[in-house]
C-alpha cells in the first residue's frame, strides 16, 4: 500500500472526445458506465462526474475510461481535478450536506 492508498480522493472528472462532432452523449454514457460498474461513489452532472474512492482505484477507472474511448476516438479531452485527504469518508456527501446547512442558516 502506498503513501496514497489511505487518503481518500474526490475526483472531478470531465471526459470526451474532439472528433466527434457535436453529439458526445453516447461517448460521455460509456464514460459513466465504466465509472458505475466500478462500484465507486459518484455523481453525475451536466458538465462533469465526481468520482469517490481510494487513490489506486480512482486513477484506475479514470484510466479506464479514456481506454475505452481511445478504441475509436482519435482524440479525447480529459478534465481532471483531485481533492486527496486523509481520514475523509463520504466527501460527495458531507461536501454538499454542509454548503446546503449554510444555506438553511444551521
Amino acid at each position: 500500500m502506498g503513501e496514497h492508498d489511505a487518503m481518500n480522493v474526490l475526483a472531478e472528472l470531465s471526459i470526451f472526445p474532439m472528433d466527434k462532432g457535436d453529439s458526445l452523449a453516447p461517448y460521455v454514457a460509456r464514460a459513466v458506465a465504466i465509472i458505475q460498474q466500478s462500484g465507486l461513489a459518484y455523481t453525475f452532472g451536466p458538465m462533469s462526474t465526481v468520482i469517490e474512492g481510494h487513490w489506486d482505484q480512482v486513477v484506475d477507472v479514470v484510466g479506464r475510461c479514456q481506454a475505452d474511448l481511445a478504441t475509436d476516438c482519435d482524440r479525447i479531452l480529459v478534465y481532471l481535478r483531485l481533492d486527496c485527504r486523509r481520514g475523509r469518508k463520504d466527501a460527495i456527501g458531507s461536501k454538499v450536506r454542509s454548503v446546503e446547512a449554510k444555506l438553511a442558516g444551521t
